[in-house]
């Protein structure tokens, strides 16, 4: 099937599935964020922390607590089909958090090592809840910038620093949706006309390649959140052209 089947669709089903059927070096650039696991927690007992995790990380057909290792291996093969689909001059952002599990901490290199990671990009968001009394309320997440050979940054985009700060979003019905402004600025730093995003979760990678006149695939194994998404992109359409009526 030709990319041109792909492009500007919510395509509702598992992301490894979908990929593997897309053409290599279809896509320019990848920006996503996967479920993190988190339920398969360390808890100690605290009540509080599994009733705020199953509330607040719980996904609709995925329930974030495979073992460690499986959960490793799954992201591999994720990343293996994300770096097939991207050409020599394409990269993938790849969101996701550091975490302490068992008293050590989980940096996620067992996920990209022996990836090209080129940069490790801070997002810095505003605070957050830390049930655990052995270490400090993580107030970070991290994005891997896993670049082809020939990946470059539109001019002056490299003069952004490597931290970035923005509220995370908290109107989403998402358990963890990213701020509108990360994907825009990701997208807005690069000449990529095709973005993938294959977690699409409620839409947001989507909204901003609309934003900035990119065409978008997304994937996602919710139904409800392919609805959502799908109703968020609508919503961007009619303010887009709204504003350009306004313009008139």
């Amino acid at each position: 099937m030709t990319i041109d089947f792909y492009l500007n669709r919510i395509i509702c089903g598992d992301c490894l599935a979908v990929m593997r059927e897309m053409p290599d070096e279809s896509v320019d650039l990848i920006v996503t964020s996967p479920p993190y696991n988190l339920r398969n927690s360390n808890l100690k007992g605290n009540k509080r922390s599994f009733k705020w995790r199953a509330q607040k990380h719980g996904y609709p057909h995925h329930d974030d607590n495979m073992p460690h290792e499986e959960y490793v291996a799954w992201q591999r093969e994720c990343l293996t089909e994300m770096m097939r689909l991207i050409p020599a001059t394409g990269a993938i952002f790849y969101n996701h958090k550091w975490r302490v599990q068992y008293g050590l901490m989980q940096d996620r290199q067992d996920i990209v090592g022996g990836f090209p990671v080129r940069q490790i990009i801070i997002w810095q968001r505003k605070g957050g809840l830390n049930f655990n009394d052995s270490y400090f309320l993580p107030t970070y997440e991290v994005i891997y910038v896993i670049a082809k050979p020939k990946f470059y940054l539109v001019p002056k985009a490299n003069h952004v620093g490597d931290v970035w700060k923005f509220e995370q979003e908290r109107k989403s019905k998402h358990p963890c949706a990213f701020p509108a402004g990360l994907p825009e600025r990701i997208i807005g730093s690069t000449n990529a006309a095709v973005i993938l995003d294959p977690f699409m979760g409620s839409g947001t990678t989507a909204v901003a390649a609309k934003r900035l006149n990119r065409q978008y695939i997304g994937i996602e194994l919710s139904p409800e959140y392919c609805d959502m998404a799908e109703a968020r992109i609508r919503n961007e359409m009619k303010r887009s052209q709204q504003q350009f009526f306004n313009q008139l």
